[in-house]
């Protein structure tokens, strides 16, 4: 069930009409958590028992962290918490790539092995509720939080739909006081929760997969077909496929959280306006580098313990954080590659970071004009299906050829209408957000956005289901 899907549609007007037809806190929570198991069933019903494993596991273990003073048995608990969970990632999302490696590794020396037929499905949203659930341990672990809270508001934050399968990665710390006492969106939080569904579903419908998937498909699908300008257009959107479509859903899950009364951190905060690459990870995806920054390269040692030790750190975390996305060795080296970039923005920082003319406007501009060619080209490793089409379009960018034989005279306008439109969307909300310049805008004026979003949506196919990107990690 997708939020692009008229299904999903019935689904959450049921809901809600179940939540606030009751009095009882605890009923409408219930509700919730039924709602919730029934929405990731619709995917495959038997990956619910990992979700159960995971949800009574680490709420039993968080339990008896709190309530034992012996640091051993403490360090004891939290490594069992992280064995299961990282046990069934691992296996789930990594034992085939694992074994395949082996395999390839074993032929290289010599030795043929053949392991048993093994058909492994990743369960969705595994990567995104498995980081939620032990931010609960290891934070109370830490002493941040106290294990206080029912096994029903424990369900409800590991299971609550409007995240479930591609985030925000919600804290416990940041959900669970939100289930201490009854949650009702007002009139304000309601209508303004479904704007947020409707600009995000607007945002992956028609932004995403209807102008710019099939660029990026077509010229990934064909990377020797291609000169050099459509392959920086292929690539260019790409970068805006990603970012509509993940930032959608996203959009979809805090505006479906706000209308049951729930408030979900933001996942974006104009990525494509970062200038600098440390800039770019405080503004993509939040919720995951905050949780790679505070539960691991902090925990590495972070900065505390030199600058050999921090440039470590930094590619050790981006390496992690590639390999999080998906058991592929792209994923590893485009996160290597933004590890990469993170140590020379860091040593060039120490080198420069005093000298005034870098701080400058245009320097600025300048610097994050070559953030954005640089993000968008190290997506080529996270887009191609591997290393030969990667590099067969990395060279087309950069030695210049003529035209292929892929034509977008079409499609062009729209394209570079969309792409500009983002850039410039970005730079001039990069210190604001959207909540706000809608506010700003005339009751009439939101009045004719909305309407002319929504009728672009159902013009686009809005019953059709392309799947969100980040689905499948």
């Amino acid at each position: 069930m997708q939020f692009n899907s008229l299904t999903f549609v019935v689904f959450f007007a049921v809901v809600v009409t179940l939540y606030y037809s009751l009095s009882s806190w605890t009923a409408r929570k219930t509700i919730l958590v039924v709602a919730s198991y029934l929405f990731y069933a619709a995917w495959n019903p038997l990956f619910i028992v990992l979700l159960w494993i995971s949800t009574i596991a680490d709420w039993t273990i968080a339990r008896r962290i709190s309530a034992t003073p012996d640091r051993v048995r403490k360090r004891l608990l939290v490594t069992l918490s992280l064995s299961i969970n990282l046990g069934l990632l691992g296996y789930f999302k990594y034992g085939g790539f694992l074994l395949e490696n082996f395999v390839s590794l074993m032929g290289g020396l010599g030795i043929e092995f053949v392991p048993p037929a093994a058909s492994i499905v990743l369960p969705i949203g595994i990567s995104f509720y498995t980081f939620q659930t032990l931010s609960y341990t290891l934070d109370v672990y830490r002493g941040r939080m106290q294990a206080r809270y029912s096994l029903l508001d424990f369900s409800l934050f590991v299971s609550f739909f409007p995240q479930l399968v591609a985030g925000p990665i919600v804290r416990a710390s940041q959900f669970l006081p939100q289930c201490v006492e009854s949650r009702r969106a007002t009139a304000d939080s309601m209508g303004w929760g479904l704007t947020l569904m409707v600009f995000g579903l607007f945002a992956k419908v028609v932004l995403a997969d209807s102008v710019l998937a099939p660029v990026a498909d077509a010229v990934f699908g064909a990377p020797d077909t291609v000169g050099t300008f459509e392959a920086w257009l292929g690539v260019f959107a790409f970068s805006g496929q990603i970012f509509f479509d993940f930032s959608g859903y996203s959009t979809c899950a805090i505006g479906a959280a706000m209308c049951l009364g729930f408030a979900l951190p933001d996942n974006f905060r104009s990525p494509y306006a970062a200038i600098g690459f440390s800039d770019f990870w405080r503004r993509w995806h939040i919720s995951l580098s905050q949780w790679l920054r505070d539960y691991l390269y902090i925990s590495l040692g972070g900065n505390r313990k030199g600058e050999v030790r921090t440039f470590v750190n930094l590619v050790v975390t981006m390496f992690l954080g590639g390999l999080w996305h998906g058991a592929s060795w792209m994923f590893v080296i485009w996160g290597l590659l933004h590890g990469f970039y993170l140590v020379v923005e860091h040593a060039a920082r120490t080198l420069f970071g005093g000298i005034a003319a870098f701080d400058s406007r245009v320097a600025r501009v300048a610097f994050g004009f070559l953030t954005f060619i640089i993000v968008s080209m190290t997506w080529v490793f996270f887009r191609a299906a591997d290393m030969g089409t990667a590099m067969t379009l990395l060279t087309t960018m950069t030695v210049p050829t003529g035209m292929g034989s892929l034509v977008f005279a079409e499609q062009l306008p729209a394209i570079i209408l969309v792409l500009l439109g983002l850039v410039g969307w970005h730079w001039a909300t990069r210190n604001s957000n959207l909540e706000l310049l809608f506010e700003r805008l005339p009751l009439w004026v939101r009045a004719l956005v909305i309407s002319t979003v929504v009728v672009s949506i159902i013009y686009s196919g809005g019953g059709a289901q392309h799947a969100f990107i980040y689905f499948q990690f």
